[in-house]
């Protein structure tokens, strides 16, 4: 039951991280084309696209730090979860430990 539940809370993080990943990119071009086509003119049009680039910037910023509180929240449910199965289950986690150990080595003695 909690493997279930850590597995849907990776790949909610996953997609979380694609999607911000996606906005940021987009909002970031949105705001280089404002600023490029802001460089080019003067007067009050300018001052128009560089107030609407920098309102881009600052909804960006916004953004990254709304993404940044999500990504704590769910690594602290992730940390949770992960010690309540290592308490309910220790000889399990014992065993998985030592055979990842045994693996290493294995491969870390053939070279």
């Amino acid at each position: 039951m909690q493997d279930t539940t850590t597995r849907s809370s990776a790949r909610s993080i996953d997609s979380s991280l694609q999607n911000a990943s996606a906005d940021m990119k987009l909002l970031v071009k949105d705001a280089q084309a404002l600023l490029t086509a802001a460089a080019s003119l003067t007067g009050d049009k300018a001052d128009d696209l560089r107030a609407r680039g920098m309102e881009l910037l600052d909804r960006a910023m916004g953004r990254a730090s709304q993404y940044q509180g999500q990504a704590v929240v769910k690594s602290k449910e992730l940390a949770q979860t992960a010690d309540v199965y290592v308490k309910d289950n220790p000889w399990r986690t014992v065993a998985a430990a030592a055979s990842v150990g045994l693996l290493v080595g294995i491969f870390l003695g053939r070279k």
